[in-house]
């Protein structure tokens, strides 16, 4: 029996039932790498899950809560779009275990900001650069003053790191040159409780990163090959 990624996700998540639950709990019972890599899924989330706490407990501002009381016109659902959209999702990488503390957090979206052209280079600076090189998703403090979200591999093969931090968030990539700026979210100089800051940008970057990613996030040993590799 194959046990793919996407199965440890879900066990981890607790989001299998049935036959295939009973399956993949007998394969992670009887294999160490497996019984690791659940172990590594569910760390990731408790340590996500502890950062976003902030912003959970907080109130919606009320510019934000007014919008909600505001009538709003009947909608009109297009039903095969809506099938299409659910079906696209299911072929979509299984990023539940990483992505789920982000988007409980995103009724405050931040505006996305694509990187706009002019004169400012389109690579990190040295010290997000030092950042992206070393560090590993699963090795650090929820408390970084720059974090690593997720790495991933594009549909062009090469490796990207979503990131956040008090400057912002976003997604770099790695090529010849460096670590190249994919992607801005919207950032805050502020309190790190902030609410836009702790959880809006982040929730944009995840969906964008799914949306770029050709698989799953990598885990913590493709992360160190990834690494030893110097990103290429």
């Amino acid at each position: 029996m194959t046990i793919t990624r996407e199965d440890i996700a879900a066990f981890a998540d607790g989001e299998l039932s049935g036959e295939r639950e009973t399956e993949v709990a007998a394969a992670v019972t009887g294999d160490a790498e497996l019984a690791q890599q659940v172990q590594r899924h569910r760390a990731l989330k408790a340590m996500l899950a502890e950062h976003y706490a902030p912003v959970l407990g907080q109130c919606a501002p009320e510019r934000l809560t007014s919008l909600l009381a505001q009538p709003q016109p009947a909608e009109i659902v297009d039903f095969a779009a809506a099938r299409e959209r659910r079906e696209s999702r299911r072929r979509l990488p299984h990023w539940g275990w990483i992505a789920a503390p982000a988007l409980a957090a995103s009724l405050v979206l931040a505006v996305f900001l694509p990187r706009q052209g002019g004169e400012a280079s389109p690579y990190v600076d040295t010290q997000l650069a030092a950042v992206l090189d070393d560090r590993l998703v699963a090795v650090q403090s929820p408390r970084e003053e720059t974090r690593v979200i997720l790495s991933f591999r594009s549909e062009e093969g090469r490796y990207c790191r979503a990131f956040s931090g008090r400057a912002g968030s976003g997604i770099a990539c790695r090529d010849e040159t460096g670590w190249k700026l994919e992607a801005l979210g919207k950032g805050s100089h502020g309190d790190p409780t902030d609410y836009r800051m702790a959880g809006a940008g982040d929730a944009e970057i995840l969906a964008l990163a799914q949306e770029m990613a050709a698989g799953p996030a990598l885990d913590e040993e493709a992360e160190k090959a990834a690494r030893a590799r110097d990103w290429r």
